[in-house]
């Protein structure tokens, strides 16, 4: 492909792999930063959060370069950030001091389950106690979309070399549809967990900024995603036209490949400033009780 690019392509092509090896760089030097500074219960979970817009940058200039590899890279960033939604429920868990905790600190509380991407219509569902089991349901809930996922894209692989998998192909009698139609189901499952979580522990958290940190991960979630199925829809509907050597699908890949590897790098560049502030520790619960006391009578 690289071989029939004109100079603007070509400069295109180089000015997107450098943005892919300067996001490499950053975070290298971040999991540098993270080992030195971070305490090693954090270590794992903080890297692998991180290392999600990172991956998907290098997957998607590994598609741009090689086209042929496309199905792969796709599955692989997909893959790697079903493990990462798993990974941004248990740093919340942890940055709350771990699970006991956690539990001591919400011990009087409740779960809102009225929340998106599920329930966000449901505005009257009562909420749910706050205990072992229920945080240990929210943990499952998230830890089956990284499990179930590999697991999907393993079997599409193997359907795809056989002849029997094929993204154009959205006939009842094609396996793309009932595939793509469990990841769905089990995405949504995955995500409502991450949400529950989050409205309980962003007001506990913001010195920690959360609310960022969820915004980041939120965005890496939509380009990742709905991005990446919106540009295939158009190219399956011939709306991205072909551009020989390039079919409307091929081209549709490749337009996402470029798009993600932008973002990625801006996501890589914003969550080092994010990520790399220091932060206070919590108080104890005991204390944390008291200080939320003084500030309701604080005027």
């Amino acid at each position: 492909l690289a071989a029939g690019l004109d100079l603007a392509g070509r400069f295109l092509f180089a000015i997107l792999t450098l943005m892919t090896l300067i996001a490499d760089l950053v975070f290298i030097e971040e999991v540098i930063y993270i080992y030195r500074k971070i305490p090693s219960s954090k270590r794992s979970i903080l890297i692998w959060v991180n290392a999600a817009a990172p991956v998907i940058a290098t997957t998607s200039c590994i598609g741009m370069w090689i086209p042929r590899s496309t199905m792969f890279t796709d599955f692989t960033a997909a893959v790697f950030f079903a493990i990462v939604i798993h990974k941004f429920l248990m740093m919340m868990i942890k940055e709350c001091g771990g699970q006991k905790l956690f539990l001591r600190r919400f011990e009087n509380g409740r779960f809102k389950i009225s929340t998106g991407p599920c329930c966000c219509c449901c505005l009257c569902l009562p909420g749910v106690r706050i205990t072992r089991q229920t945080l240990f349901w929210l943990k499952l809930g998230t830890f089956q979309f990284a499990f179930f996922r590999p697991v999907f894209m393993f079997l599409s692989i193997v359907l795809w070399t056989n002849g029997n998998y094929s993204l154009s192909n959205l006939s009842p009698e094609g396996a793309a549809i009932w595939i793509s139609c469990f990841v769905a189901i089990l995405t949504i499952i995955a995500l409502w967990p991450v949400g529950i979580m989050f409205q309980q522990v962003r007001v506990l958290l913001n010195c920690k900024k959360i609310i960022p940190k969820f915004a980041l991960y939120q965005f890496v979630l939509i380009l990742n995603h709905l991005q990446t199925a919106i540009i295939n829809i158009l190219a399956m509907q011939q709306i991205i036209p072909c551009a020989p050597p390039l079919s409307s699908s091929a081209r549709g890949a490749y337009i996402t490949h470029q798009v993600l590897i932008m973002e990625m790098f801006l996501i890589t560049l914003l969550s080092r400033v994010v990520y790399r502030r220091r932060y206070d520790e919590l108080e104890p619960p005991e204390c944390a009780c008291e200080e939320d006391g003084d500030s309701k009578q604080t005027p």
